[in-house]
C-alpha cells in the first residue's frame, strides 16, 4: 500500500496519516489480546499446581516412559494412611475394641484386689516420711522401717488391748439397750414437748407397729438371713483384705525407693533428673497428705471422745473409734460423725444431743480455719473447689477409698501441671 500513488499530494498525506493511526490501534488490540493470554494461562497453571497431589506421591516415569503404580496416599507425617487399607484398619479397630473389653473385665473382677494395692500403696506413703526422716538421722532404710512397723503395730495392739474390752462391753450394753430405745424415746420429755406442740403420737403409734409388723415378716426375715450370709462372707473378704494390705504395705515401705528407681529408668535419660525430681515431689506430698489427715483424725476423735465423757455418755470410747474412722474421709467426714453421733445421743436427751452438736460444731470450725491448714500447710496445696469437685468424683466412682484418695489425686494432678504442662506451653 505504500506503493500506491495517489491522484494528489493532500489526499495522499491524509490517507498515509490515517493507515497509521489504524496500525498503532491494531498493534495495541494484539498487545491487550496477548497480555490478556498470558493473564489467563497464568491463572490456569497457578490452579493446576494448586490442584497437584505433592511432588512426593506423583507417579514415577520409567526410562521406557511408562508410569509406575502409584504409592499409596502419604499423610502429613509420612505414614500411610489407613483408609487405603480397610482390611488392616478393620482388624486394628477390633483388636482395639477387644483390649478395651479385656481392661474393663479384668478391672472389673479385680476391683477389690485394686482397691487393697492402693490402700497399701497410701499407707507406705503416709510411714515414708517417717522413714525417712530416721535415714537422716542415720539409720539405715531396713532398720527403719522396722522401727517404724513395729511402732505403728504396737501403737494399734496397746489401742485394742486398752479400749478393746471397754468398746466389746459398750457394744454388748447398746445391743441390750437397742430393743428400749423406742420405748426410752416415748418417755423421754422432749418427746412429749414435740407431741403438745405437734400431735406426733397418734401418727407414731398407727406407722411404727405396722413398720415393725413388715419388717419382721417371714419374706423379710428370709431377706435379713441372705442379708447376713452375704455379710458374713464380706466380713471374711474384708479380713483377707487387711491382711494382703498390710502385706503389701509392708513390701511397698521396704522397696520403696528401689520401685521409684525403676519407675525413673523408664523415662528417656535427657529427661530422668527432672521425672526423679516430679516423683519425689509426688510422693512426698501424698505422704505428707496421709500423715496430716491422720493427724487430723486424731485429733478430731480425741475431741469428740472427751466431750461425750463430760457430758456423761455411755458409749464414749465406741463413738470415738467410729469418728475417728469417718474422720479419714476428707470435707464431709466430720459433718456425717456429726449428724450420726447426735441421733444416737439423742436417744440418751435431747439436752446432751443439742450441746454435743453444738460444740462439735464449733470444733469443726476451728480444725477448719486452725488446725488443718496449720497441719496440711506442708503436705498439699489444692483449692477449695477442685478439693470439692474431687472428692464428689472420687466417692462417687470409688466409694470411700475415692473420696479418701482423691485430694492426693488432684495435688498430684496439679504439680504435673505446674512443672510439665505450663512450662511446656510455655516454651511454645
Amino acid at each position: 500500500m505504500s506503493n500506491q500513488k495517489h491522484p494528489s499530494g493532500d489526499g495522499g498525506d491524509q490517507h498515509s496519516e490515517e493507515h497509521h493511526k489504524k496500525e498503532s490501534l491494531a498493534d495495541q488490540l494484539t498487545g491487550t489480546l496477548t497480555d490478556l493470554t498470558e493473564s489467563i494461562s497464568q491463572v490456569r497453571s497457578n490452579r493446576r499446581r494448586a490442584s497437584m497431589p505433592p511432588t512426593d506421591t506423583l507417579p514415577v516415569v520409567s526410562a521406557a516412559g511408562s508410569d509406575t503404580p502409584p504409592p499409596p496416599k502419604v499423610l502429613g507425617n509420612g505414614k500411610t494412611s489407613m483408609m487405603h487399607n480397610p482390611v488392616a484398619f478393620g482388624f486394628l479397630m477390633t483388636v482395639g475394641v477387644g483390649l478395651a473389653l479385656l481392661a474393663y473385665y479384668i478391672f472389673n473382677n479385680v476391683g477389690a484386689l485394686v482397691g487393697w494395692v492402693t490402700g497399701a500403696i497410701f499407707i507406705a506413703l503416709g510411714l515414708d516420711p517417717i522413714v525417712r526422716r530416721l535415714e537422716a538421722w542415720g539409720i539405715k532404710r531396713n532398720i527403719g522401717v522396722i522401727v517404724v512397723l513395729a511402732g505403728f503395730a504396737g501403737a494399734v495392739a496397746a489401742l485394742v488391748m486398752s479400749i478393746g474390752p471397754i468398746i466389746s462391753e459398750q457394744a454388748s450394753k447398746f445391743v441390750q439397750y437397742a430393743p428400749n430405745i423406742y420405748q426410752n424415746t416415748i418417755d423421754s420429755d422432749w418427746y412429749h414437748e414435740l407431741d403438745q406442740r405437734f400431735s406426733i403420737s397418734s401418727w407414731v403409734n398407727e406407722n411404727v407397729p405396722k413398720f415393725l409388723e413388715s419388717t419382721f415378716s417371714s419374706s423379710q426375715v428370709n431377706s435379713f438371713m441372705s442379708s447376713l450370709l452375704s455379710a458374713g462372707s464380706t466380713l471374711a473378704q474384708s479380713v483377707t483384705g487387711v491382711i494382703i494390705v498390710l502385706f503389701l504395705s509392708l513390701y511397698f515401705l521396704t522397696s520403696m525407693n528401689t520401685i521409684k528407681a525403676w519407675g525413673v529408668r523408664l523415662a528417656p535419660g535427657s529427661k530422668r533428673a527432672r521425672v526423679k525430681y516430679i516423683t519425689d515431689k509426688i510422693t512426698d506430698s501424698v505422704g505428707n497428705y496421709v500423715m496430716g489427715q491422720a493427724m487430723v483424725a486424731i485429733c478430731n476423735a480425741l475431741f469428740a471422745f472427751f466431750t461425750m465423757l463430760f457430758l456423761g455418755f455411755s458409749f464414749p470410747q465406741l463413738m470415738a473409734i467410729v469418728i475417728l474412722i469417718l474422720a479419714f474421709i476428707p470435707l464431709v467426714g466430720g459433718v456425717v460423725a456429726l449428724i450420726l453421733t447426735s441421733l444416737i445421743l439423742l436417744t440418751q436427751g435431747w439436752s446432751m444431743a443439742l450441746w454435743f452438736a453444738v460444740a462439735y460444731f464449733l470444733y469443726l470450725q476451728v480444725e477448719a480455719y486452725l488446725i488443718s491448714p496449720r497441719i496440711m500447710a506442708r503436705a498439699v496445696s489444692v483449692p477449695a473447689g477442685v478439693a470439692i469437685i474431687s472428692v464428689a468424683a472420687g466417692g462417687a466412682l470409688w466409694g470411700v477409698l475415692g473420696a479418701l484418695i482423691a485430694i492426693p489425686a488432684a495435688a498430684s494432678m496439679l504439680i504435673l501441671v505446674r512443672e510439665v504442662f505450663i512450662p511446656r506451653q510455655d516454651q511454645l
